[in-house]
């Protein structure tokens, strides 16, 4: 088989469109990459932009390809499945997603008001009983976010994920909502994936950091995530970011070869430090400047708990530092601003919790995001790789300079 990351990113990516709508009456007139997934080992996903003339009219389509092992299933309704002989690709259009039933169902706007109205979600419905979709995100076969407006303004959001996880999503929120932890309260779920939540109105902390506006210390920061119920540590564990550190430098060494050795080097330079450490606190897993929603310098909300449970607290603070590092890795405005409050919250980590640890864990996250400018197709992605590893160097190095 040929490599399934030069396949679905490389100048034959177009034959495999127009072989993927042709047999729809349809006709490519333009393409371009999107975003791509590319996971070593596994199934690699590309996501394109298409412009397709269908035989009366010309639209904007979102093709999905995948290729590799443990790719998007032959036997769903929409997916086209391409063979020569050699290669084997799964074509779909979206929200035609054959592990995401439900995207069909959240993004037409008259169905999804059928489903609010199913499990009891007040709403004003548009005069044709309709409610304002808009696709905030969406990862083939993992998950999408919708965004839904009613007629009177009122704000919520789909989560559309696997069906098979649908109901534990819904209990996490419930678990934490209940606890006081200031997370979306869930309306419920369907057996398709869909998952209702309340919006929570507000800038993201990433908005503060960037405007200047005021942010919380460190210590008010920690306090949120100490906030996080017990009965978290009983959730499944989920390895972290950090933790999979040698994945992802498999994934960075992909499609850049002359940078694999040394991330490999990184990668077991973080694993070896972090050997043998056992969670310690209720983890939200997936901590970051997007995730928390502000009012004034108070924390209001936080979202996404999908990775809540049993971790280290070291790995939330330090998802938190990678992320910034890594704003400022993509020229976000006012790095000097942004670096001084990298160091204070970081600062306010090492006073409560081991800096080296934190220092590695930061490396490992960061290097997982090194993943970024390739997934998404950054024009000079290579460069952005490297600036990247830079960094997560940097960090390795720092926390090397604990040992004694």
């Amino acid at each position: 088989m040929s490599d399934p990351l030069a396949l679905l990113t490389g100048p034959d990516a177009g034959g495999l469109l127009a072989a993927g709508v042709g047999g729809a009456g349809g006709e490519v007139l333009d393409w371009s990459v999107s975003t791509v997934q590319h996971q070593s080992g596994a199934a690699t996903t590309a996501v394109y932009r298409v412009t397709v003339r269908w035989p009366h009219r010309v639209a904007q389509e979102t093709l999905v390809a995948a290729a590799g092992p443990g790719s998007a299933p032959e036997q769903a309704p929409g997916v086209v499945v391409l063979e020569d002989g050699r290669d084997r690709v799964r074509l779909w259009r979206f929200p035609s997603d054959p592990l995401l039933p439900g995207l069909a169902v959240a993004t037409d706007p008259t169905r999804l008001a059928g489903v609010l109205a199913e499990l009891g979600v007040p709403r004003a419905p548009g005069a044709d009983g309709s409610v304002h979709v808009r696709v905030r995100t969406y990862r083939p076969c993992r998950r999408a976010v919708v965004q839904v407006i009613d007629r009177d303004r009122r704000e919520r959001y789909v989560r559309v994920v696997r069906p098979s996880v649908v109901r534990s999503l819904h209990e996490r929120h419930v678990l934490l909502h209940d606890a006081g932890v200031p997370v979306p309260r869930s309306h419920g779920w369907t057996p398709d994936g869909l998952l209702v939540l309340e919006a929570i109105p507000g800038p993201t902390l990433r908005h503060h950091l960037r405007t200047g506006r005021p942010v919380p210390t460190g210590t008010a920061l920690l306090a949120m995530l100490d906030r996080l119920p017990e009965a978290v540590r009983a959730l499944p564990l989920r390895r972290s970011w950090a933790d999979e550190a040698q994945h992802y430098a498999a994934v960075v060494g992909g499609p850049l070869p002359r940078e694999r050795e040394r991330a490999e080097q990184l990668a077991a330079a973080v694993a070896s430090g972090l050997a043998g450490l056992e969670p310690d606190a209720a983890t939200h897993g997936d901590f970051h400047d997007d995730q928390v929603i502000m009012q004034g310098q108070r924390i209001r909300g936080l979202l996404d708990v999908d990775t809540a449970g049993p971790g280290r607290r070291a790995d939330d603070v330090a998802t938190l530092l990678a992320h910034l590092e890594a704003s400022i890795l993509g020229g976000a405005g006012h790095p000097q601003r942004l670096r001084a409050q990298v160091e204070q919250w970081q600062g306010a980590a090492e006073r409560r919790l081991d800096a080296r640890e934190v220092r590695l864990r930061v490396a490992g996250v960061l290097l997982s995001l090194a993943t970024g400018p390739f997934r998404i197709q950054q024009q000079g992605w290579a460069r952005a790789t490297t600036l990247h590893l830079d960094a997560v160097q940097r960090w390795v190095e720092s926390a090397g300079h604990l040992r004694g």
